[in-house]
């Protein structure tokens, strides 16, 4: 795990100064080593930055950037079938010096060009450039657990794992793309391939693009992205007709081989215990066939009733892991969100990113890799989401459509604080504002959308101060055919493409990578998701039981009393901090000089969300959210 970032100028003003200035902003993504190559060709200079976190062949025989033959490599992830790769390569001639798999890419690409990337089990981003063909080939995993970020303007490309890197180059234009603006107001993050800035883009998950120096680009748009993986060419395969017995022997044997490749490292490794079904199967997966102990390592925040540490303890102990909890106090989860915009420096608004920051702090004490079990929900259908779609989605399609409209009239009279009991229920007030969307539209479509999206469209339009376009993104997605469709395997996959992507994964990297931290997705193995795409849907989801398949190979391993239980997550009690804690915080950046001034948003739209929140609608809670951690990076990036 690293961090990469460099440059292609074809007007040659750039410098090594330059160079080293952008490697070192990526320093905790790397704190083993900094690295750094200028080279000059008739067309152009290229840079090659990288910041190295030793996990395989701590050797100096791993440093990159590497060369081999005609090649240079700048890569981050991990191959975790790179030894079988080598012997491979071993056997049709290759040599090598080393025993890193970034030398095993190299020597891969050498023999058989792109389409080494179908060999690959692992997360990676990456970047080789051909000497002898004057091109260079950027790839980003299947998944897109590894971030690629790249930029084109006037002659420069520029790449890098975080954005941050391209402000150290003089002549990185910093321009809002306010579109991408307009899409993270709605989703909380900005989607996939879209980027926060002009003439800057995300190479998507499964995609490759290649880009000869022999003559510059005309623009950005120019680059095109390649797909060499698809996640729908499994969706839409005919089902297995595996018995149940068969399909629960075959997904735990998929899973056992995820597991224990991720555990191939020079370094200490752990796993995030939560005490759910997806950190339990990966654990008790691991620890069935060791006599050493895992370490497993969970985080409560007992004084805002996040406090999933005694769930995760007697899981631990059942399974005799070395456990290691920390208990953080409401004090030192707020002042996180003061640094949060310098890590996740595209705007980002997802709360739990603050508990999962904490616990990579305390993980890295004790180990250099860390699992995680992200992925699960979506692979085997396990949020609520998908439980309210399949359960009610007919009944709600049965109500006439002037009923409907006149229900959600009456919830715009009634705040959610106001209804008895349900008030009190975790995320109430934000599913209650989510439920006027699925009433006024309750197609497959818009409930995805109203499920996902903090603002409609009309909505959007209101609190914008210019009118923007709608980026297009992966939830208007049709390659689902309409032979395999069903309402679960079009909200799992979209799921998949966009929440995963875009919330879970960058959470997550980021946050590990704060403390140098490397984190690993087992769960993300695409042998697993090419698998269950293709299980009958029954054998994920059944009879209202969610992860149906999931549970019933975790229940193999751990009792079904230490696992029943409602779903938690990393809930942070938004509504509250809003209404004290970060009082002064909202007052401070989003006030109507402030917004005025940006020239971005309509004052009398964001007026009205923050005097209705504390009016008591507190289901506007996340709305005021995402606009306060807007204004909290615009703070610190664009000033």
């Amino acid at each position: 795990m690293c961090g990469i970032t460099g440059f292609i100028d074809f007007k040659k003003t750039s410098t090594k100064d330059v160079l080293s200035a952008m490697t070192a902003t990526l320093n905790h993504r790397g704190p083993d080593g900094q690295h750094t190559e200028l080279l000059t060709i008739e067309e152009a200079q290229i840079g090659l930055g990288h910041r190295r976190l030793a996990i395989i062949d701590l050797t100096e025989n791993g440093t990159q950037p590497m060369q081999w033959q005609d090649f240079w490599l700048c890569f981050n992830g991990e191959i975790y079938n790179f030894e079988e790769i080598k012997s491979e390569l071993t056997v049709l001639g290759h040599s090598f010096v080393g025993n890193s798999d970034s030398e095993v890419i190299l020597h891969a690409y050498g023999q058989w060009g792109e389409n080494c990337l179908h060999r690959f089990i692992g997360m990676f981003a990456l970047i080789i450039y051909d000497t002898k063909k004057n091109a260079v080939f950027c790839a980003r995993d299947r998944a897109g657990v590894k971030p690629f970020f790249y930029y084109y303007h006037d002659g420069l490309f520029m790449f890098a794992s975080e954005l941050k890197a391209f402000h150290q180059h003089p002549r990185f234009k910093k321009e809002l793309d306010i579109n991408a603006v307009g899409a993270f107001i709605q989703y909380g993050n900005v989607p996939t391939p879209h980027c926060i800035f002009t003439n800057c883009k995300k190479l998507k998950p499964g995609h490759h693009f290649s880009m000869s120096l022999h003559e510059k680009p005309a623009s950005i748009s120019s680059i095109l992205q390649t797909q060499y993986w698809n996640v729908y060419d499994f969706y839409n395969k005919e089902k297995f007709d595996y018995s149940y017995e068969e399909a629960l022997q075959r997904t735990e044997q998929i899973l056992t081989s995820a597991v224990n490749y991720r555990m191939v490292a020079d370094v200490p490794v752990g796993v995030f215990l939560s005490g759910g079904f997806d950190s339990t199967c990966v654990t008790a997966l691991l620890q069935k066939d060791r006599t050493e102990k895992l370490k497993t390592f969970t985080i409560g925040v007992p004084d805002i009733g996040l406090n999933e540490a005694p769930y995760a303890k007697d899981i631990a102990k059942h399974l005799g892991t070395d456990h290691h909890e920390i208990n953080c106090t409401e004090k030192e989860a707020l002042e996180m969100i003061q640094d949060l915009p310098y890590f996740f420096d595209e705007p980002f608004a997802d709360s739990s990113a603050i508990p999962t920051t904490l616990v990579s702090k305390m993980a890295r004490e004790h180990v250099t890799v860390a699992l995680s079990a992200d992925g699960g929900d979506e692979i085997f259908a396990g949020y609520n989401r998908y439980d309210y779609l399949i359960r009610y989605r007919k009944k709600i399609n049965a109500i006439p459509r002037f009923a409907r409209r006149s229900m959600v009239g009456l919830m715009n009279t009634i705040p959610s604080d106001k209804i008895p009991i349900l008030k009190n229920k975790y995320n109430f007030h934000n599913r209650y504002e989510k439920l006027k969307g699925i009433l006024r539209n309750p197609s497959d479509e818009s409930i995805m959308l109203s499920l996902s999206q903090q603002f409609t469209d009309h909505q959007l339009s209101d609190l914008m101060k210019d009118k923007i376009g709608v980026l297009e993104t992966m939830f208007d997605s049709k390659e689902l055919k309409l032979e395999h469709y069903s309402p679960l395997s079009y909200m799992t996959a979209i799921d998949y493409q966009t929440y995963m992507l875009d919330d879970i994964l960058q959470k997550v990297d980021r946050s590990t990578m704060t403390h140098s931290l490397e984190g690993r997705e087992p769960l993300l193995d695409h042998r697993i998701i090419e698998f269950a795409a293709q299980l009958p849907d029954a054998y994920k989801y059944h009879q209202g039981v969610k992860k149906r398949i999931l549970r019933d190979i975790t229940y193999n391993y751990v009792p079904a009393e230490l696992l029943d239980r409602p779903k938690m997550g990393f809930a942070i009690p938004i509504a509250s901090w809003l209404a004290n804690d970060l009082r002064d915080y909202v007052e401070t950046y989003i006030h109507e000089e402030k917004i005025t001034e940006q020239g971005l948003f309509n004052w009398t739209a964001i007026n009205r969300i923050k005097t209705d929140f504390y009016s008591g609608k507190k289901e506007n809670e996340m709305k005021l959210w995402y606009v306060l951690m807007f204004q909290l990076w615009y703070e610190k990036w664009m000033k």
